[in-house]
């Protein structure tokens, strides 16, 4: 199939493709006698295992790498599970971070709902505070 039916199957830009081909995480295509790319059906199977990855928030050379995986045997299932569980690590550390970053505004959003004494934006007063500048 051409670019622009591969990557409308895909859901991915043309410009995407040809990335991808530079990378190295697509082969680069045959090209027929008026030059147009002509992908193998594989590449939409391969397209779509890269987006699904990034999906699972990994990067592209982690996913390179789960594509090299992927024609291997146990070996292989023990190398993809090892990155599978370094990026779970890194989203729960995120999720983390993100919990912490929502409680605090939570409470700073809460704050600005009682009544101000002296007209002052508390969350600007905490914000400020806690930048270790002071009023």
């Amino acid at each position: 199939m051409r670019t622009g039916e591969l990557a409308r199957q895909a859901g991915v830009n043309p410009q995407t493709l040809r990335y991808y081909e530079r990378r190295g995480l697509l082969a680069p295509p045959h090209r027929s006698t008026s030059g147009h790319r002509q992908y193998p059906a594989e590449a939409l199977a391969r397209l779509r295992f890269i987006k699904r990855a990034q999906a699972l928030g990994f990067t592209l050379d982690e996913t390179e790498e789960l594509l090299h995986l992927a024609d291997g045997g146990p070996p292989a299932c023990d190398a993809a599970r090892a990155l599978a569980a370094a990026r779970l690590a890194d989203i729960e550390a995120r999720l983390a971070d993100l919990t912490r970053m929502r409680d605090s505004l939570s409470g700073l959003v809460t704050r600005c709902e009682l009544p101000s004494v002296d007209q002052a934006c508390t969350l600007l007063h905490v914000l400020r505070e806690q930048a270790g500048e002071s009023s």
